[in-house]
């Protein structure tokens, strides 16, 4: 694997997708970019990634916003601590770092929202850092092509993979060559699809010679998802609709809902639902259930007009309830 960086950086320039966060060295850019595309798919964060841009120039426009207009402009993307991180490490920027964002890994990693992976992509595509960048995609690649079983989520599985592309990292061309080697899994090494017979790297892939590509990486923990059940109610009053802010807790914090009952457990209702669909997030089953009501407590609620509802940032499962009711 000698050339391994060269093959690969090679394989890049003439496969690689034109992005826009791959043609600036702004590291505020780059890490709304990295921010937006955790457990996203890239087809979907450009969207967001040209809308956040396109409202906010630099790092001090975004630590001005409001959470609720960050919140309300993620919407769609899920796991929204990460919205409200991304205004905390604005902050941050503006506080302790005078407003200059960091390009280097160690003080990037100080930020909130930002951990060993974000602050190496960080700080590899903004400043050239020489560090290795691993992700999902990065674990596909070195697990097949070196045909490694241990656990990439146990912690000397972590640190095998990371010391291994670390030690393949080529040293003058460290940013090009962490891109090329997360667009290889991305496009080549896929987890269900690969292209092996297209591969440059077919001729010496430990899991293609040994007929065990699908059975890399491994992983050792399965998390079991827990059941809950939610309970929404939908008061429209003179064209305007009963919403409340869920509490800085748990999930969809400091989001709006309609007014819910929430259960661990299923319960008997006396009317049956006008909507009913299941909603997965990683570690649970949401169970929603959707009711007309005309009677709801008002207390600690508002009343929006449905014109209106746009500037609220809302759970996508309640998000999609109300587009498909108003069509």
């Amino acid at each position: 694997m000698q050339d391994f960086s060269k093959n690969i950086r090679n394989w890049y320039n003439s496969h690689k997708r034109d992005l826009p966060w791959r043609n600036t060295n702004d590291p505020f850019k780059i890490w709304l970019s990295e921010i937006i595309l955790q457990q996203t798919r890239v087809s979907q964060g450009l969207n967001y990634y040209i809308k956040f841009t396109n409202r906010f120039e630099n790092v001090k426009h975004l630590a001005e916003a409001s959470e609720d207009e960050i919140l309300s402009m993620w919407q769609g993307l899920g796991y929204y601590s990460r919205g409200r991180n991304l205004r905390k490490a604005a902050i941050q920027v503006m506080e302790e770092y005078n407003g200059k964002f960091p390009t280097n890994s160690k003080e990037l990693k100080k930020l909130k929202g930002i951990g060993d992976y974000s602050s190496a992509a960080i700080a590899s595509f903004s400043s050239n850092e020489k560090i290795a960048v691993v992700d999902g995609n990065v674990y596909r690649v070195l697990s097949r092509l070196f045909g490694i079983s241990t656990p990439i989520d146990s912690t000397s599985g972590k640190k095998e993979f990371n010391d291994l592309a670390n030690a393949l990292i080529s040293p003058n061309y460290p940013a090009e060559h962490n891109q090329a080697i997360m667009e290889f899994g991305a496009k080549q090494c896929t987890p269900k699809k690969p292209s092996c017979d297209k591969c440059i790297f077919s001729g010496s892939c430990e899991a293609l010679n040994l007929n065990s590509v699908f059975e890399l990486p491994v992983k050792s923990k399965k998390i079991k998802k827990k059941s809950r059940y939610f309970y929404f109610f939908l008061d429209i009053k003179d064209d305007k609709i009963l919403i409340e802010k869920r509490s800085d807790k748990g999930i969809w914090a400091n989001l709006y809902q309609l007014p819910l009952i929430e259960s661990e457990i299923e319960l008997t209702q006396k009317t049956k639902p006008i909507f009913e669909t299941k909603h997965l997030l990683s570690h649970q089953k949401l169970h929603c259930s959707f009711y007309r009501s005309h009677k709801s407590d008002e207390q600690n609620k508002i009343r929006v007009a449905i014109n209106d509802l746009e500037n609220y940032a809302l759970p996508v499962v309640i998000d999609n309830f109300l587009k498909q009711y108003f069509n």
